[in-house]
Order: C-alpha cells, then sequence, then structure tokens
C-alpha cells in the first residue's frame, strides 16, 4: 500500500535490511568477521587481537553475528571450558564484501586523511 509521498514502500522494504547492516557494519563485527575469516579464535584470542575492544563490546558483538547466524559458538567440556568461535557458510560468504571494503579504505587511506585535513581547515574546525 503506497501512502501519499511514495515513501511508506521504500520504509517498509528497508526496514528488514536496515538491522542486517547494522550488524554487519558494525566497526566490531567487522573486525570479528576479518579476524575468523583466519580460521577458528577462542574469545581471549580474539580479544588480544583486537585491539581496543572491552571483554563486554567482545560477547555482545560474537552475541549479535551467532543470532544472526554468521558466527557458531562451540563449547568443550573441559575444565575450565573451551569455547570456539568460527564464522558459518554466509559469515565466510560476508568476508567477499567486508575484504573489498577493507581493502578499498587501505588504498584510499591517504585521500581520506587529505580530505580531512582540507575540509578541517576550510572549517576550521579543531
Amino acid at each position: 500500500m503506497r501512502e501519499q509521498g511514495g515513501h511508506a514502500g521504500v520504509e517498509q522494504s528497508c526496514r528488514p535490511i536496515t538491522d542486517i547492516l547494522t550488524r554487519v557494519g558494525d566497526k566490531w563485527s567487522v573486525m570479528v568477521v576479518m579476524l575468523l575469516g583466519n580460521g577458528t579464535k577462542r574469545f581471549n584470542e580474539m580479544r588480544r587481537l583486537i585491539g581496543g575492544i572491552s571483554q563486554r563490546m567482545l560477547t555482545l558483538t560474537l552475541r549479535g553475528l551467532e543470532r544472526d547466524g554468521l558466527v557458531t559458538r562451540t563449547v568443550f567440556p573441559t575444565v575450565p571450558p573451551r569455547v570456539d568461535y568460527a564464522l558459518t557458510d554466509m559469515g565466510r560468504a560476508l568476508l567477499i564484501p567486508i575484504s573489498a571494503l577493507g581493502t578499498w579504505a587501505y588504498v584510499h587511506r591517504d585521500a581520506v586523511d587529505a580530505a580531512r585535513l582540507a575540509f578541517d581547515a576550510r572549517n576550521e574546525v579543531v
């Protein structure tokens, strides 16, 4: 059903993907997916490898990725329990666009830095 202005259909069709894009576009999710792209990891190993992430944020990120079907969590009945995280097939498929985005960011980092400096100079941002 189309409301006046024609935006209702667009809003309705965008809603389902907004949640997904919010998850996969989050910087910590991107970092975790890229890290797990190199193979299964344990929680503390990921925390060590991802600089600046808190234990709580890593926990929330992994739970969200698991909920969305991108990551599996395997608990081994040892003392203390061992927990491994790995990408699912869908998570591995996400590596393709995430890697492309990472490559783009790496290639264009100097140009982005220069653009920021020029913008800040024009707008007297401190």
